[in-house]
């Protein structure tokens, strides 16, 4: 396929990614603007309204700046002066970031990765600043440059992920026909291989490294339990969530009738609660850590309290007790958990013997407890911001509280399962598997 084909599809690709964004941004507005106005108001102000959204998936900042009258009918006298509205709606973040990913593995198979990866996020980066031109308005300003660098960015990091998966699977798919070359025939099996396999697995063995070899496989290990304890963490938050919602479907659905919002407005209000959920993922998982999360400055839901001031009119808020959750501390013990897992399970793997001695696994635990804590801290980070004026300035959880707490529960735990997975039943199972 010539460079000039792969360019022209990943820019399709990259435009098609983009208006599934703005058409699930854009779809309920009409919708709303079709069933209140009778198509009467100005379509302008629909496709405004879509691009703030979608920008604010993004990460992008808004800065609203609301009349004495507006002002007044929301009865918010903090309003009255301009403020920013800086949380991001991540589930059109991981969307863009998902689709990203599929870009990516697409571009790599064609065998012009750079090129295509290259145009989509080039592509993607026109389209970007074009959203961000035409969305301001007199009462809501996006921020152009993070509105032109963000975007491209969340996009970017997907592509970056996608390339990577395609080269790690290629990889694994070239040891495995190495190890089959190798198996054929020995040293001089591999010597006679046609299709190049020998050279390959020659120059593997031979080729010099800048870093010691056993520094990076241990970087490497503890990058991916690290990374697994993260997604264990995130994945039983989600389940607890979703416990939760079901748990409360009376306290929401009440909520939902408070609002009045009608059939539109409600299928409005359900499409922007969706693309908040995983925000709402993320502060469970911080809850679950140990810091929790705020709805507003002066609040506080955490294990060990819950403190709430008046809450946004979003029904998925409803979940949240007055009183805190009933299981309180034994929350902690899902990171804890993860950590101590993915340590029993790194020790399994093969070649996991490097893994021997006080210091050798203490390194690896706190390299393990490091990529977690950075990776949840960003997660949080990412999560939180500025929902409204006056109070609402603080939602979310704390990053940097999330982050060394994370480290710590994980670091602690893996240390353990490092060093109990060497010795009795789970040295056994781990010495098993390693032979398989």
């Amino acid at each position: 396929m010539s460079r000039t084909t792969v360019a022209l599809l990943a820019a399709l690709e990259a435009l098609i990614v983009a208006a599934i964004g703005l058409g699930i941004c854009l779809v309920p507005i009409a919708i709303l603007w079709a069933a209140q106005y009778q198509l009467g108001a100005d379509f302008t102000v629909v496709w405004r309204s879509a691009a703030d959204i979608w920008l604010v998936g993004h990460g992008v900042n808004l800065t609203v700046s609301l009349d004495p009258q507006t002002v007044a009918q929301l009865g918010l006298p903090a309003a009255g002066t301009p403020f920013q509205l800086t949380i991001a709606l991540l589930g059109l973040a991981v969307l863009t970031a998902g689709l990203g990913v599929r870009t990516g593995m697409r571009a790599a198979e064609t065998g012009q990765r750079l090129v295509g990866a290259a145009s989509a996020l080039l592509t993607f980066a026109v389209i970007a600043t074009l959203v961000v031109l035409t969305a301001g308005a007199p009462m809501v300003q996006p921020s152009i440059w993070q509105g032109i660098v963000l975007p491209p960015f969340v996009y970017g990091i997907g592509i970056a992920a996608g390339l990577g998966f395609a080269a790690l699977r290629g990889t694994t798919d070239e040891e495995a026909a190495l190890r089959s070359v190798e198996g054929r025939g020995g040293e001089a099996g591999v010597g006679r291989a046609e299709d190049g396999g020998g050279a390959v697995l020659s120059l593997l063995r031979t080729r010099t490294r800048v870093i010691p070899e056993a520094l990076a496989d241990g970087a490497v290990a503890a990058l991916r339990a690290g990374s697994a304890a993260t997604a264990i963490v995130i994945g039983l938050a989600a389940l607890v969530l979703a416990l939760l919602i079901f748990g409360n479907y009376g306290a929401i659905i009440g909520l939902y009738e408070q609002l009045q919002t009608g059939v539109a407005g409600g299928v409005a209000l359900t499409v922007g609660q969706l693309a908040i959920l995983p925000n709402l993922v993320v502060w469970m998982a911080s809850w679950l850590i140990g810091p929790g999360f705020a709805i507003g400055t002066g609040s506080a839901v955490s294990p060990l309290g819950t403190a709430l001031g008046p809450l946004p009119g979003l029904p998925l808020f409803g979940v949240i007790p007055p009183g805190g959750y009933a299981f309180g501390l034994v929350g902690v013990v899902v990171p804890i958990l993860a950590g101590f897992v993915c340590g029993v399970l790194l020790r399994a793997r093969p070649g996991a013997h490097r893994i021997d001695g006080v210091r050798s696994i203490a390194l690896t635990a706190l390299g393990m407890g490091a990529v977690a804590g950075i990776e949840l801290g960003l997660l949080a980070w990412w999560s939180s911001g500025a929902l409204g004026p006056g109070r609402l300035h603080d939602v979310g959880p704390n990053p940097w509280l999330v982050g060394a707490l994370a480290a710590a529960e994980v670091a602690v735990a893996a240390a353990i399962g490092l060093a109990v997975s060497g010795r009795g039943a789970f040295g056994r199972v781990a010495s098993g598997r390693g032979r398989r």
